[in-house]
Order: C-alpha cells, then sequence, then structure tokens
C-alpha cells in the first residue's frame, strides 16, 4: 500500500536547494542539493559514515543544450511505501519492499525543460533515476552521455570485470580501487581483451569493501529502452561516473517523453549478508505484466551440451571442414554429432529414471559448420533439424516419458535473423511441446557496431523475454546483457547466463575458486544465472590425457552450488554416465529443490566463503550450501532457522579429509546426522570446496 506524508512546505513558493530522504531505519542518509549554477548532486552516508561524496547528476543531449546545470527546484514529494508482493518463482514467497522516496521536480530557466530526479531510500540501500515529463520543448531526443557521479570516499578494495561491452565473461580481479587498470587483468582468464572499452572503464555490478568494513555495491535496475551503464574510473581520485555503452554511430540512447532511465543503485551495509540477500533490484522493477503465470514452473534439467565441451561429440553434423559442402546442402556425416535422435533418447530415458523435469539438446538444426566467428546473417532458421534428429520421434519418446524438451536457438549474433525468424520458431516450439528455450549470442553483433550492451540489444533481449510470454513460453539467455531485475515484470525471463559459467573449466584457464563467491553479489543481484553446475569428472584429462583444463572446484562444491547459485532453472550437466559412477552423490542434485519458500544467507564475505539455506516452497524440507575459495576453512552453523519442536534428518555431502580442488577434487564424504533447531553443524571445507546438506524433518 502506498502511504502518501502529507508535506506542507508544497504550499510554499520557495523550495530549499538541499533535500533529504532518509530509509526506513534511519541509517542510511541521502542529502539532494542544487550547488553554483544549478548543479544537481547528491551524497549519501550510512550511520553516519560518508559513503557516497557529493557527487554531480546530470544528462549530456546532442543537441539543444545539456541538462547538467541551470536548474531550480518546481516542487518536491515525498512518501513511504511498506508493502509485500510474491513472485511467480524465487528466493522466498514474499518479498518486502519498504522504502522511503524523494521526487525533485527540476526545471531549466535557460530552455524551460523539465526533469525529474526521484530518490529511493531502503534500508540496504538507495537508489535514483531521471524521469522526463511530456513537454514540448524535449519531446524526441538522443541522449550522448549520462554524468550520473559516484565519488567514494576511500581506497576500497574492489571486484571488477573490465568494460566489455560485448562479453561479462571475465574472471573476476579483486584490487584496490587504485589498482584498477585492465594492466592488471589476468591474461590467461581474459578473453576479447582488445574489446574492451578502455584502461579504466569497469562494469556494474561493481561490489567493494571499505577499509573499516562497509560493504559497497554499485548496480543498476529496470534497464529497459536503455543502454546497460558500465562505469569509468578515476583510480587515484575514486571517482566514478556512468558510462553508457553506444550503439554503431557514438549515440546512447534515443528517447521520446514521457520516459525514465533505469535506477542507479548503491547498496550499503556493515554484514555482507544485507547486500548479497537484498531485493532491491527486483524491488525497483515493474510487478508482473503476466496475470495467468501458472504455466511458469520451475525446471532441473540435463542435457546434450557437456559432451561437446569435453571433445566427445560436436554441435556441428558435417564438420567445419566440410562448411562449404553443407553450405551447398551436402551434409557429410563425421559422426560425432551429439544431437541424435538415439543419444537424446538415452539422455530423456536418464531424465525419467531420476525424476528430472526436461532435457536441453543442443545442436540439433542445421547451421553450425559455419556459425562461428564468420559474421554470417542467416546461419540459422532455427526449425530445420539435421538429418540425424527427428523432431517428432524425440517429441512422441520424450512424452512417453513424462519429459519436457528444452529448445536451443543460436543466433551467432545475428539478431535481425532470428527476430525474422521467431515466430516460425515459437510455432515450432508450440507444435512439439518445448515450454522453454535456451537462446545463444554468441559473436559480434548484427545488424554490425552493435553491441551486446546496446539500447538495441537490450531492447531485444526484452522483447524475446514479451514475445515468448505472449506464447506462454519460459526463456532462459545465454550471452546476453546481465539482468537487472526485469524476471519480476516477465517471470517467464526464467534465468539468464550472463557471467563467466561453468564451461569455461572444460577448456580454458577456467573459474579460479573464488569466482563462485563473487558471483551472488554481483551478477546474481539482478537476476537467477544458469551456472550450469554438478561436474563430476573434475580433470578435462579424464577424456583426453593431453588436456590440463579442469573444473577449479571439489564435486561437494559442486553439489553445494545449486543452494548457493539461486535460479529456479538448474542444470545437471555432467554426463549421465558420470552421475552413475557417483550415485551416491548424485542423490543430492536428484533431490534439491529449485523453487523456495524461504532463503537465510548465514555466512558471507565476498571473495571469500558463502553459507546460505533454502526452504523447498512445497514441503518442509530444508537444503544448506556452503563454499569457499582456495582456502580450506572450518565453520560451524546454527541450525536455529529450522521449525522448534521437530527432529531433521541431516545428510551431509562434504569433502573428505583429503579433498582439495587442484590436487585431489573428487574426495568427498557422505554421513547421517539427526538435528534440531538447537544443533549446531560443524562443516570442514576443503580448498576451493563445499559442503551441500539436505534436511527433512522425520516427526
Amino acid at each position: 500500500m502506498k502511504k502518501y506524508i502529507a508535506i506542507s512546505f508544497l504550499l510554499l513558493v520557495f523550495f530549499s536547494n538541499a533535500q533529504t530522504v532518509q530509509s526506513p531505519s534511519k541509517q542510511i542518509t541521502l542529502d539532494f542539493k542544487l550547488i553554483e549554477n544549478g548543479k544537481p548532486t547528491y551524497s549519501a552516508t550510512y550511520k553516519n559514515k560518508p559513503v557516497i561524496a557529493t557527487s554531480r547528476l546530470g544528462i549530456k543531449l546532442k543537441e539543444g543544450g545539456d541538462l547538467m546545470d541551470g536548474f531550480s527546484i518546481d516542487s518536491v514529494g515525498q512518501w513511504t511505501i511498506n508493502e509485500t508482493w510474491k513472485p511467480v518463482l524465487g528466493e522466498q514467497t514474499n518479498i518486502k519492499n519498504n522504502y522511503n522516496e524523494l521526487t525533485i521536480a527540476l526545471s531549466q530557466k535557460a530552455t524551460g525543460r523539465k526533469i525529474n530526479i526521484t530518490f529511493k531510500a531502503f534500508d540496504e540501500g538507495v537508489a535514483f533515476r531521471y524521469e522526463f515529463p511530456k513537454q514540448k520543448n524535449l519531446n524526441y531526443f538522443i541522449i550522448s552521455d549520462e554524468k550520473s557521479e559516484f565519488n567514494l570516499t576511500g581506497n576500497h578494495k574492489t571486484f571488477w570485470l573490465p568494460g566489455d561491452f560485448d562479453s561479462q565473461e571475465y574472471a573476476y580481479t579483486e584490487s584496490k580501487l587504485s589498482e584498477v587498470s585492465t594492466d592488471n587483468i589476468d591474461k590467461n582468464n581474459g578473453i576479447n581483451l582488445k574489446s574492451i572499452a578502455g584502461k579504466y572503464v569497469i562494469q556494474s555490478p561493481l561490489m567493494m569493501k571499505s577499509a573499516d568494513g562497509l560493504y559497497i555495491n554499485i548496480f543498476e535496475a529496470a534497464v529497459i529502452n536503455y543502454p546497460v551503464m558500465h562505469l569509468d574510473l578515476v583510480p587515484n581520485e575514486f571517482k566514478l561516473t556512468s558510462h553508457l555503452v553506444p550503439n554503431a554511430i557514438g549515440y546512447k540512447a534515443y528517447l521520446q517523453t514521457p520516459c525514465v532511465s533505469p535506477w542507479r543503485t548503491i547498496m550499503v551495509s556493515n554484514d555482507a549478508r544485507d547486500i548479497v540477500g537484498s531485493k532491491i533490484i527486483l524491488n525497483l522493477n515493474e510487478p508482473s505484466k503476466i496475470e495467468d503465470a501458472s504455466w511458469i514452473k520451475p525446471m532441473k534439467y540435463v542435457g546434450v551440451w557437456w559432451e561437446m565441451h569435453v571433445g566427445k561429440s560436436t554441435w556441428d553434423f558435417a564438420g567445419s571442414q566440410n562448411a562449404q559442402n553443407a553450405a551447398d546442402g551436402k551434409l557429410i556425416p563425421t559422426g560425432k554429432h551429439g544431437a541424435t535422435t538415439e543419444n537424446t533418447k538415452h539422455y530423456i530415458d536418464f531424465a525419467a529414471k531420476n525424476g528430472f523435469d526436461g532435457v536441453l539438446v543442443e545442436g540439433w538444426n542445421v547451421g553450425w559448420e559455419d556459425w562461428f566467428g564468420n559474421w554470417k546473417e542467416n546461419v540459422f532458421d532455427f526449425t530445420t533439424p539435421y538429418p540425424d534428429f527427428d523432431l517428432k520421434a524425440v517429441n512422441d519418446y520424450a512424452k512417453s516419458k513424462g519429459i519436457k524438451m528444452i529448445m536451443h536457438h543460436e543466433t551467432s549474433g545475428s539478431v535481425a535473423n532470428y527476430e525474422r525468424h521467431l515466430d516460425r520458431a515459437m510455432d515450432l516450439m508450440k507444435k512439439y511441446g518445448y515450454p522453454a528455450v535456451k537462446s545463444g549470442y554468441v559473436g559480434r553483433i548484427i545488424p554490425r557496431g552493435e553491441f551486446h550492451d546496446g539500447q538495441t540489444m537490450v531492447n531485444h533481449f526484452n522483447y524475446v523475454a514479451q514475445r515468448m510470454a505472449e506464447n506462454k513460453l519460459m526463456v532462459n539467455s545465454h550471452e546476453s546483457s546481465r539482468p537487472t531485475g526485469y524476471s519480476r515484470t516477465y517471470p517467464n525471463y526464467i534465468a539468464a547466463e550472463a557471467a563467466r559459467g561453468n564451461e569455461f573449466n572444460a577448456w580454458s584457464n577456467g573459474n579460479p575458486p573464488m569466482h563462485e563467491t563473487i558471483l551472488p553479489f554481483t551478477r546474481l543481484l539482478g537476476g537467477p544465472m544458469d551456472y550450469t553446475p554438478g561436474i563430476f569428472e573434475i580433470k578435462m584429462s579424464f577424456y583426453d590425457k593431453t588436456k590440463t583444463a579442469q573444473v577449479h572446484t571439489t564435486l561437494a562444491k559442486q553439489l553445494a552450488l545449486y543452494v548457493t547459485m539461486y535460479s529456479p532453472l538448474q542444470m545437471a550437466a555432467d554426463l549421465p554416465e558420470n552421475y552413475e559412477k557417483y550415485a551416491d552423490a548424485f542423490q543430492f542434485i536428484k533431490e534439491v529443490a529449485v523453487d523456495w519458500q524461504d532463503s537465510k544467507y548465514l555466512e558471507a564475505e565476498p571473495g571469500d566463503y558463502l553459507t546460505v539455506a533454502r526452504k523447498d516452497k512445497n514441503s518442509e524440507k530444508w537444503f544448506l550450501g556452503a563454499i569457499t575459495d582456495e582456502n580450506p576453512r572450518n565453520t560451524e552453523i546454527k541450525l536455529d532457522f529450522l521449525s522448534p519442536n521437530k527432529k531433521y534428518k541431516a545428510i551431509i555431502y562434504q569433502d573428505g579429509k583429503a579433498a582439495h580442488w587442484e590436487k585431489n577434487p573428487i574426495n568427498y564424504e557422505i554421513k547421517t546426522l539427526t538435528v534440531t533447531s538447537k544443533s549446531k553443524l560443524k562443516l570442514v571445507l576443503a580448498g576451493g570446496g563445499g559442503a551441500a546438506v539436505s534436511l527433512e524433518p522425520v516427526n
């Protein structure tokens, strides 16, 4: 419910150039002020500690004068919101949305143009955005830059990614702000380093920790019809400024009033659990536009996917050496194609036997012989299968086993081609009963010159979610711009990748052990991530003795990721035969839920460790996941979140005494205990390790 606060000073002719809004707890204070020549600024404190020093606000326009200064205040509005809402799928059944809001209506004396700046103060942070009312002298306009500043107050420890407009698929660098530079990227873990925007351009969300123990996160929410925000850094001044991703000719956004910018968010707390558990990003998005969401279901799936990454099979049917023959319609099989009817039936059998919901098949459709790196526009049509993949036979077999098939649409970056074929592709999905699609955007974007993070592509990703919703289909996007809470508005946008996922461990230098302890503080704040956990054969030398790549975790940590990395769409990514080999550990993946009543962040330190407990939405079972970085860790967890006066059977899947992510990753043990809400659980995590626990009531 919206609760309006009476504001007597609205009757005054003169408005003070300084305005203040506090969080409901009064621990966070945001001050707005017009300084010399009508320049809008803001600052923020947490428990009276400065977090953001005085920082400029404003928008630069292509023509007609900038919205940077010359402002006076026309009116001031304040109100309070205290409500709860229910996500269709989520980490908890009810989400609290409580904040105090301040809206400053500004006008520019020289041009008469009007702009509002709205601030929202939550208990775990603040947010602001620009609002452009409908007006004659600011109708259709082009933004050439946004100049939102975030002037920090110290040389914070920072977890950052380089400002690559086409990819977030980097390992995080941990350094002081003063040391942020692309010169300091581990080149073995970086990709596409030639495409980064600049030496001191970094991506948001940006996670930081101050010397005096404040956790600070800068991000954005509700990015709609606007480019993604990166950040320009002046390292020695600790000054950040918004850096919008340009289009092919260098402009940032084309807008028409009335319209709004995305929210810029600053989360702050002296407890890291407040950041990782925050729902600010979701709360800043509009409520669901899907009236009947009964068809949106969580899914646990397996698929024809990892076997291609480890080299057992291929996406293509004819092989890249026969690309010209394939282009001429002469498909000569190599014998390694993974997406065959018979192989898919094998995965369907495995899924049905072990209680999974779906099977993903990549490489089912023609075009894979010549799809990557050639910047071709019409590679895929999303409807024509290879000769050895019988759509109807696969569908009929899956249906007989109670399994749903998950469609795969790799666009190879050719967005116009995908949009041309989208209706036909969705018709095919509906014909064969596919409830969800995994879309992919590998490579440079067509139309040429556009970026994955630009306004055009943001609109495309949102458009696909909307069109899929109209057809009652779910979407899981890979290589997209990172989510900013749009899954609240379109909950059929069930998951996304938009970060360096588990597959990098199969064929690159991999993801360092701290990687999964950072992602919940960054990428996952904006929405569920399809990280594809569950790899049991850790070292790729298992498949080829010449390979040195490996997953940078223990097997037990791979289990824990099902709890610490939230997604209502979770893949058991390894091969069926590997799960059969380690059937006792696989039991946790079979049992773990993917949709939740409640979530408790029990321990958290970005880059070091994370412990999370979640309650299944459909039962009284709890699941707990604990992970660590490269350092071993002993911890004792209070189980006071359990229902009192009940006993629980705790099955603990943990690192063995000799476990280590690199030296001995498949060393694990399983033990069973009886516990209550008064119990404490002692967990011993190996370097790069973890623990997963199922807790089921027994009385």
